[in-house]
């Protein structure tokens, strides 16, 4: 009578699969990851455009609207961030409404923050 020795051990189709799940789950957090920085990038840049408008809007509410430009780029570090303003008549007499919009990016993608405000002249 032979005897017979039992092995136990992984076949090699057992290894293809697991490696394949792991692949698999690798890739999945691998891209969740590179989303979450992206979103972050977003935020930040969403973030830095509504405090410029804000200090856009606290310039024209102390100086002033300017009168020869209604729009330009910010400096340095901020020269990616252009803003512009526009005008419009309200019921009340003597007051403005100001909208400041500040963006970044390509235009076609639409990205920029507005900030509304009324001002008195």
């Amino acid at each position: 009578m032979a005897l017979f020795r039992c092995h136990k051990a992984f076949t090699l189709l057992e290894v293809m699969i697991a490696l394949a799940v792991a692949a698999t789950a690798l890739l999945a957090l691998l891209s969740l990851g590179n989303r979450s920085i992206a979103v972050h990038d977003r935020l930040q840049k969403t973030t830095r455009a509504t405090l410029l408008a804000q200090a856009k809007m606290a310039e024209f509410e102390t100086a002033g609207l300017p009168r020869d430009r209604d729009s330009d780029r910010f400096a340095e570090p901020f020269e990616q961030f252009r803003w512009h303003y526009a005008i419009a008549e309200t019921p009340l007499p003597s007051t403005i409404e100001v909208r400041v919009i500040v963006a970044w990016g390509e235009e076609r993608d639409n990205e920029s923050v507005s900030l509304t405000s009324f001002l008195l002249l």
